[in-house]
């Protein structure tokens, strides 16, 4: 095997062990809460002053805790309409809904799935009684400790 090949095997190698880790996280705890906005899309227009960041904010607070999917599609909902009531936009609304319906999955190993507080394994699934308490703990916690969101005043 010639040098190329072995470094292009090894490249490979650790590829596929870097996935089977990340793949292989059994985390069941719920992290505290972040954000970033509206993760890969700009928080507000760049040529007038819409601003739709309080939107994404809201929806990453749905998006981290997770649940159902009904509770996804709800979500998704909720940040087509308030997108479309702050930008005045409803193209843009439609054109978020579809790229959250689209990348959010909790079937991709992304910062920005559904249910992105647990660990790659959680998927759907409705939160227990105890879960939601500690979901609203920590949002509690998160508040106390932020007094602004992740979107800038």
């Amino acid at each position: 095997m010639n040098m190329y090949k072995k470094l292009s095997r090894i490249c490979q190698l650790i590829f596929v062990a870097s996935v089977a880790i990340a793949c292989s996280s059994t985390e069941s705890e719920l992290r505290p809460f972040s954000s970033d906005g509206c993760s890969l899309f700009p928080d507000s227009s760049l040529i007038s002053e819409s601003d739709w960041c309080s939107c994404c904010f809201e929806h990453d607070l749905a998006y981290w805790r997770g649940g159902t999917a009904a509770e996804r599609e709800q979500a998704d909902s909720v940040l087509k309409d308030c997108v479309a009531e702050k930008a005045g936009n409803e193209s843009l609304a439609i054109m978020m809904y579809e790229g959250v319906r689209l990348g959010g999955s909790p079937y991709f190993y992304s910062w920005y799935r559904w249910g992105y507080g647990w660990g790659y394994e959680r998927k759907y699934q409705a939160l227990s009684p105890a879960e939601v308490e500690t979901a609203d703990s920590l949002i509690k916690k998160y508040f106390a400790a932020n007094e602004v969101s992740a979107c800038p005043i």
